[in-house]
């Protein structure tokens, strides 16, 4: 529990750029940025099925996001997971 409240506040003080801080986070088809550099994908088990999560980096601020692609979920979607 003390290392995801500090993950958190990690994440809080992180200085985004303009375009990563206009992403709007957890919602399914929100429309991420251009400088959005694709990465990997993978797949996770969900318990309706398999969901394809993305991984991003900004080229900009180099942000590391993902993207989660759950068209069951609507509260799916972008999420900041550090930088790189």
């Amino acid at each position: 529990m003390t290392q995801d409240t500090n993950r958190q506040t990690e994440l809080k003080k992180m200085d985004l750029c303009l375009s990563c801080a206009g992403i709007q986070r957890n919602w399914r088809r929100a429309p991420g940025h251009p400088e959005l550099v694709q990465g990997a994908n993978r797949q996770e088990k969900r318990p309706h099925g398999l969901v394809t999560i993305t991984s991003y980096r900004c080229d900009r601020c180099g942000t590391a996001w993902e993207y989660e692609n759950d068209k069951v979920n609507l509260h799916a979607g972008w999420s900041v997971t550090g930088r790189r």
